[in-house]
Parts: C-alpha cells; sequence; structure tokens
C-alpha cells in the first residue's frame, strides 16, 4: 500500500522524526496537534480556544491528506487538567456534533510545554474509490 507523508513545515518534525499527517491506503493518521502558530502558543491559558485552533489545524491536515472531518472516526484528547473537560468538551463539539467519532480525554500531568493545555490526535478513514 503507498504511504504519503504530510509535513506542516514544523522544524520539529525533522528533529523528532515525525510527520504531520501519514495517509496509508484509505487511512489517514493525524499526529498529536497542540495550538501553537508559528512557534508560538494560542490562546494562553484558555482551553476552549486552544482546543478550538488544535482542531482547525487538524482539519487543515485532514483537507490537505484528501479528507474531510467528515471522515474522522476517532480523536484523542490529552488533557492537563480535566476538570476543564466541559471547555475542550464544547470546541470538539463544535467541530463534530453531527460527526460524532469514537473519543478519549485522559488527563495527563503535562504536555511538551506547560502553556499547552491540550494536544488532540485524529484517526480518518476516506471512502475507497472504485
Amino acid at each position: 500500500m503507498k504511504r504519503t507523508n504530510y509535513s506542516s513545515g514544523a522544524i520539529w518534525e525533522g528533529k523528532v522524526g515525525y510527520s504531520r499527517a501519514v495517509r496509508v491506503g484509505n487511512v489517514i493518521e493525524v499526529s498529536g496537534t497542540v495550538a501553537t502558530d508559528n512557534d508560538k502558543v494560542v490562546a494562553e491559558g484558555d482551553a476552549y480556544e486552544q482546543t478550538k485552533f488544535a482542531l482547525a489545524k487538524i482539519e487543515s491536515s485532514l483537507i490537505n491528506a484528501g479528507a474531510t472531518l467528515h471522515d474522522v472516526v476517532r480523536t484523542r484528547m490529552f488533557v492537563t487538567d480535566i476538570s476543564r473537560w466541559e471547555e475542550y468538551g464544547r470546541a470538539h463539539g463544535e467541530f463534530f456534533k453531527s460527526i460524532k467519532p469514537a473519543t478519549t480525554m485522559v488527563e495527563v500531568s503535562k504536555l511538551i510545554d506547560p502553556r499547552y493545555l491540550v494536544e488532540i490526535e485524529a484517526t480518518a478513514i476516506v471512502e475507497q474509490k472504485a
């Protein structure tokens, strides 16, 4: 099966050895995504806005790989404060209310930068073309 790696151009991809997204056949995996824009933390301290920003980045990655949010079958949210679950959940619901992928929200002790409140991964399966 053909494998295609998609880059966001972030310097960390080369340093750490990962891709923003990887497509193999009709499956697309999107790497953990945080609220960063050109190496700047977006919406510091705001769980809702960071979640929205990360999900918009995921949507852009999916489009680049030939998919849409409607192809997402699973999301994983790693959060630093589970007591703020409603903020993360509200943003997730705005993107996925009608799609309803399987999802997981897990509290972690910290992310790579203490200003990040959430990191999100996604899996999409696109329809095979005949």
